[in-house]
């Protein structure tokens, strides 16, 4: 007994001086939270120690995997039925990216997940198989769906491992988390944070927003403040944000908002006639605080806190006022949340996650037939082939897209095609929907990477291959499934512009610059793109390629001599201005009534839709009012 007590005394002073080492070495900002989940104070010191040697540099990582490897993973044929095949038309059309992965951000990395979940998904698909027709495997299939609302109520009090709410197939555009409760403790800090999947080998998940409310300040400042950011085991905590920040001039804009509430820390005697905060200021005098600045969140006072993630990033509102912005940083994306975590000082009453990305029930649908995909005949040729880029959760936007556009008579008689091209997801339950779903509708066609935003113009390429090499169309057509689009009219306009060669036909930009601010999501450098100028590109919400261009994309990329570039979009206009150099006469043709954000009257092309406006903008062309927008 005496022996081990002291092997605990020894232990103890060892772990004391390492924190004390620590605390030494980072003393300034998320120092004392290095990683949120361990006892460790730097996890890449540990992980280092502790992995196999191909896996000790994360930086590196996606380099020890060979391409060989991660061919015979992807592109090896597997034992799937003929109408599971039509999902795959593309996939091994495009295996050549793997020889030019590492052009775009991520990309080999991307592939080499993507592998990982390939092997899983079709492990599951031989399950089902094997299970077929067995009560409790397919009552198991049912639970496994991906649910539209979470919630967890009851007051309790955060131990040391926290509150988590797992959310099994991630978020999407508009949806929300909201948390009621009261800071409470000592100090009144908590933390919330929205964590992704950890992959193998990796002791702790990314962080797609770490969410540190400091009511008593820290290291920087005395005053209450809240920090946002990011982690990863391979760039450890990103560059942090603050709630008021620093310099009150770099207050950015996230989806039209600010990244902080100008009324953050201002004295309250500023906010007496904005907002109704009286009854809070009058206890804060009572209470004898030092300062009346004001504070989104108080010791021992109720709060109600709502993240919801917007467009371009996440947005924190409390008690019904917006607070913070936070936009999305390159690979962490919130389609990659698959937790809440949440710990610190803080009393919790209840946490509710809605507007979840969920599937939609196929048995019961009344209309299945009509919104399946008519298959293609090798032995005849479109008029337009329509891709449509997705990602793997947005099950509802498919679905609106299914029930409106789809539905022309264009698209019904089979002389325009569509197809949605969605990568793979690392959530296994997300991928076994996509796949039910790809096999429900046959109008999905999957690629073998994880669906990072870098690499989209994978996708592009992905379209061309797909509108030529098997649709045969006379033209491609790429669009987004938040874009509801007029294919009667699309069909009009290419028959008026009579240009079947070197047609770029779209929203034209002839006077566009590269972004040079890094903070911005379309930043771009000088070793990406040296000229100050861009080549005319079309935007992305809906732009038309004759074949003979969309032919030619694929045979550049077979050939290894084409540009990739990480703005899809404007790497079609760099496509083409390359060929139009090697002697092919191109016409650039404009189009107003295409709108690259929301909707106009009279549109062709309305961006920016959701699932709801999609079904009303349709109604009202059924009901013969034309174009018309539906507003908020």
């Amino acid at each position: 007994m005496k022996k081990w007590y002291g092997g605990v005394v020894v232990v103890s002073l060892f772990m004391l001086l390492i924190l004390r080492y620590s605390l030494m070495k980072n003393p300034i900002g998320e120092s004392y939270l290095r990683n949120p989940f361990s006892n460790v104070s730097n996890p890449l010191e540990w992980v280092q120690s502790t992995l196999p040697p191909a896996l000790q540099n994360p930086e590196k990582s996606s380099q020890v995997i060979s391409t060989d490897t991660i061919v015979f993973d992807l592109f090896t044929r597997r034992n799937i039925s003929n109408a599971e095949k039509i999902s795959l038309q593309t996939w091994y059309l495009v295996k050549h990216l793997v020889d030019h992965a590492q052009v775009l951000p991520n990309g080999l990395e991307a592939m080499k997940e993507a592998g990982n979940a390939w092997n899983n998904l079709m492990a599951s698909v031989e399950a089902e198989k094997v299970g077929h027709g067995n009560e409790s495997s397919h009552r198991r299939g049912k639970e496994k769906q991906c649910p539209h609302f979470l919630n967890k109520m009851n007051a309790t009090e955060l131990e040391n491992t926290g509150f988590k709410l797992r959310l099994p197939c991630g978020l999407t555009q508009g949806s929300s988390i909201t948390i009621i409760g009261i800071p409470d403790g000592l100090l009144g800090n908590f933390r919330i944070d929205l964590t992704g999947e950890a992959l193998p080998g990796e002791p702790d998940p990314p962080i797609i927003l770490h969410y540190n409310v400091r009511l008593h300040g820290d290291k920087i400042t005395e005053d209450p403040v809240i920090v946002q950011n990011t982690w990863t085991i391979a760039h450890d905590w990103g560059e942090e944000e603050r709630c008021p920040p620093p310099d009150p001039a770099k207050n950015k804009k996230v989806d039209e908002l600010e990244q902080c509430n100008k009324n953050v820390g201002r004295n309250d005697t500023q906010m007496a006639g904005k907002h109704s905060e009286g009854s809070r200021r009058s206890t804060m005098v009572q209470e004898g605080y030092k300062t009346r600045r004001y504070f989104p969140f108080m010791q021992g006072h109720l709060f109600v806190a709502t993240l919801r993630v917007g467009l371009e990033g996440i947005q924190m509102t409390v008690d019904g006022k917006h607070i913070t912005s936070f936009a999305h940083r390159e690979t962490l994306e919130p389609w990659l949340v698959s937790e809440v975590r949440i710990s610190g000082d803080l009393k919790l009453i209840s946490t509710v996650a809605s507007g979840l990305p969920t599937s939609e029930d196929s048995e019961h649908a009344v209309d299945l037939e009509a919104l399946k995909s008519s298959p293609l005949s090798p032995n005849s040729s479109l008029d337009l082939f329509i891709g449509v880029f997705s990602t793997a959760n947005n099950f509802k936007r498919r679905m609106a897209v299914r029930r409106t556009w789809m539905q022309y008579a264009e698209v019904r008689s089979g002389a325009v095609a569509v197809r949605f091209f969605v990568g793979l997801h690392k959530n296994q339950l997300v991928n076994e929907e996509l796949w039910n779903e790809a096999r429900t509708y046959g109008d999905i066609q999957l690629m073998p990477f994880v669906d990072y935003y870098n690499l989209i113009t994978w996708k592009t390429l992905a379209i061309c291959i797909f509108g030529t090499e098997v649709a045969s169309a006379k033209y491609v057509m790429k669009t987004d499934d938040d874009a509801f689009v007029r294919v009667d009219e699309v069909v009009s306009s290419l028959k008026r512009v009579k240009v079947n060669h070197g047609l770029l036909y779209g929203l034209i930009n002839s006077d566009s610059r590269p972004h040079r601010n890094p903070d911005s999501k379309w930043y771009i450098s000088n070793e990406e793109w040296p000229e100050s100028k861009y080549p005319p590109w079309a935007h992305g919400p809906g732009y038309v390629v004759s074949r003979d261009i969309a032919q030619t994309v694929y045979k550049k990329h077979k050939g290894g001599i084409l540009k990739m570039f990480k703005l899809e979009d404007v790497a079609m206009g760099i496509w083409i201005a390359d060929m139009q150099k090697e002697g092919l006469k191109v016409r650039y043709e404009k189009d107003g009534r295409i709108h690259n954000e929301g909707c106009k009257d009279g549109y062709m092309i309305a961006h920016y839709q959701s699932p709801r406006e999609m079904l009303c903008l349709w109604q009202k062309i059924q009901e013969g009012a034309g174009a018309k927008c539906c507003g908020d």
